[in-house]
């Protein structure tokens, strides 16, 4: 997870097993960066899905969602327990 999403993080939810999705404060370029990490990603861990869309309700949020499939649960799991840390700090 790139420093850019770890500091804009507010929120994670897993709503369904093989998906992630982390809620990022939003603001001038972050939708941007956000997707251009996704890109760099994807281009080295092909396995990942993202998408990244701007929250519908008006709020300032940037919405990170993080898919794999059956044979990479794990490494969503661990994507999973290093943004819930840095949730928490």
């Amino acid at each position: 997870m790139g420093r850019a999403v770890a500091e804009r993080l507010t929120t994670l939810s897993r709503p369904p097993a093989l998906r992630l999705r982390l809620d990022l404060a939003g603001g001038p370029g972050v939708a941007e960066r956000v997707r251009e990490l996704a890109s760099r990603e994807s281009a080295c861990c092909s396995f990942f899905t993202f998408a990244v869309s701007a929250a519908s309700s008006g709020e300032d949020r940037v919405h990170l969602d993080v898919s794999v499939d059956e044979g990479h649960a794990s490494v969503l799991e661990a994507l999973a327990a290093r943004a819930g840390a840095a949730v928490r700090r």
